[in-house]
């Protein structure tokens, strides 16, 4: 596992590698089963985690405990709740495994640590957070725009790797419509 994020540090760091097997040295392998939980609503998020394969779901309860999911998150990208993991506050959504998921992990000490200690990883943070950030303008942009087929032909554009590894009720969700209306239009994209 360690390996898939030496190759994934690799490719944002360019020449800049010195202090690789430090940064490597702080994360630790933690193993998921399918629909095992990771993090609820109201606990402190204590890591940050790498997915090194399988998928993660990030969602909330609505008040008639209704899911609305917020990311489903793929391998070769991170997870966390980053305003619960940085300020210690209460997490306001939950991460939960959709497939068996290997992920690595990096408590708040040690991702600290290497934010002072390791300048290449703080650029590689800010462009995690970056990337992350734009992705979900984009999305919450077409979400509010789009109607229910528009919304189905953007994630069949932009995130197509959903529609065959994860369930419909779970693409409805993410895309904010009903299952019935998702599979009533899939079939037109």
């Amino acid at each position: 596992m360690l390996d898939l994020l030496r190759q994934h540090l690799l490719l944002r760091l360019g020449a800049n590698t010195d202090q690789l097997d430090e940064v490597l040295g702080h994360f630790r392998p933690l193993r998921l089963r399918a629909g095992e939980q990771l993090l609820r609503q109201g606990d402190i998020c204590s890591h940050v985690y790498f997915i090194a394969k399988g998928c993660l779901q990030v969602y909330v309860y609505d008040s008639r405990y209704n899911e609305t999911t917020r990311d489903i998150v793929l391998e070769d990208h991170w997870c966390s709740e980053l305003i619960s993991f940085g300020q210690r506050l209460p997490a306001t959504e939950n991460i939960r495994a959709i497939e068996d998921a290997d992920l690595l992990a990096i408590n708040l000490a040690g991702f600290q640590t290497l934010l002072t200690t390791v300048p290449p990883f703080a650029q590689v943070y800010q462009q995690i957070l970056e990337a992350s950030h734009a992705s979900g303008v984009e999305r919450v942009n077409a979400l509010v725009s789009l109607t229910a087929l528009e919304k189905i032909r953007w994630v069949s554009l932009h995130r197509p790797e959903l529609l065959t590894r994860v369930s419909s009720k779970l693409v409805a969700s993410y895309l904010g419509i009903s299952q019935e209306t998702y599979s009533r239009l899939k079939s037109r994209v």
